[in-house]
């Protein structure tokens, strides 16, 4: 017979509801009785509801994650995926489970916000990126409502964030194929509103101005999303404009478009490079060298920082910097 909090309070000698309060940790109640409520769940194995236990808490130990409102792509892009893989071993591993939002647009994103903060359905956010001005960052601020971001928020201090060096990974790489003899090297971007994309672009530039070239514009491509039309359009204008001799991207996708177009279009031979070292880039041809960025750390730590805090826990960092490295391949 299935052991209930009755029994648990009978054999400590206590009311149920006292054994609910040392359940939920109850502050109010004395060491002594707790110890004695501990003593009868041991003795009876007792197995606590995990529903119910969430409601004496006010808790439900969900994590709710706003996926990007460029939606079309998220799933067709393993960074994503790689990301809430991060969130989810941190989260299961802590007994907390996950729910997503799927916004269509800014305006739907917000409403899922208020959706799941007002209405209690989860106990923390995760914010997938950061834009510039992010009205859903300001909203939580506002709320008080714990979350955590992928990416560096403009308020870098007080809120919980994960994020690489994108600035620094990017200018590495272009430092060093300038130094070994590239002087014309494309850009292609996408997202530009996107904090993620400025960061990048300006180590790009930054590496241009310490090696004494001067910027230029004809060289470098927004597209409007993470895949590979952007890529395929990108090398279209510039390769029209410029002979290159290598090209940078912000995303494997987008680097899978440019291959794409330069095979049809006999432009082959460029350095191609990549961000975020996905299984596609491996698999083209030739395969694309690629700057790693270890989206399922990015996701665990995201994870940990968030549970953390809603645990209560003292941590010292609000933030962390994942480390990045460049693939090289033929």
């Amino acid at each position: 017979m299935k052991v209930t909090i009755r029994d648990v309070a009978k054999e400590a000698g206590v009311s149920p509801s006292t054994v609910s309060r040392v359940l939920s940790n109850n502050e109010r109640i004395s060491q002594e009785t707790k110890q004695k409520v501990k003593e009868a769940i041991k003795k009876l194995n007792f197995k606590p509801n995990a529903i119910a236990r969430s409601l004496a808490n006010n808790k439900t130990h969900i994590l709710g994650i706003i996926l990007p409102n460029e939606i079309e792509n998220t799933f067709a892009n393993p960074f994503f995926i790689q990301v809430m893989q991060g969130i989810s071993l941190y989260a299961t591993q802590h007994h907390y489970y996950l729910m997503y939002a799927v916004a269509k647009d800014k305006k739907d994103e917000l409403k899922y916000v208020k959706d799941f903060t007002l209405n209690g359905r989860v106990d923390g956010i995760v914010i997938l990126k950061a834009e510039s001005q992010d009205h859903t960052i300001e909203l939580l601020k506002e709320m008080n409502f714990p979350f955590v971001v992928i990416g560096h928020p403009e308020d870098t201090d007080t809120t919980l964030w994960v994020d690489n060096d994108n600035e620094s990974a990017t200018y590495q790489v272009v430092d060093e194929l300038i130094k070994s003899g590239h002087k014309h090297i494309g850009f292609i971007g996408a997202k530009i509103d996107w904090v993620v994309s400025k960061d990048r672009l300006e180590g790009y530039k930054k590496a241009l101005r310490d090696n004494q070239i001067v910027y230029d514009e004809a060289l470098v491509y927004h597209g409007t999303g993470f895949d590979e039309r952007t890529g395929e359009e990108g090398a279209k204008v510039l390769l029209s404009k410029k002979e290159l001799t290598a090209i940078l991207t912000t995303d494997d996708l987008i680097a899978v478009g440019v291959n794409l177009y330069c095979n049809e279009n006999g432009k082959d031979g460029k350095v191609l490079i990549g961000f975020n070292n996905t299984v596609i880039g491996q698999y083209q041809n030739p395969p694309i060298s690629s700057i790693d960025i270890q989206a399922v750390k990015l996701g665990w730590y995201a994870s940990k920082l968030l549970i953390n805090q809603l645990e209560g826990k003292e941590q010292k960092n609000k933030h962390y910097i994942v480390e990045t490295e460049w693939i090289k391949r033929k």
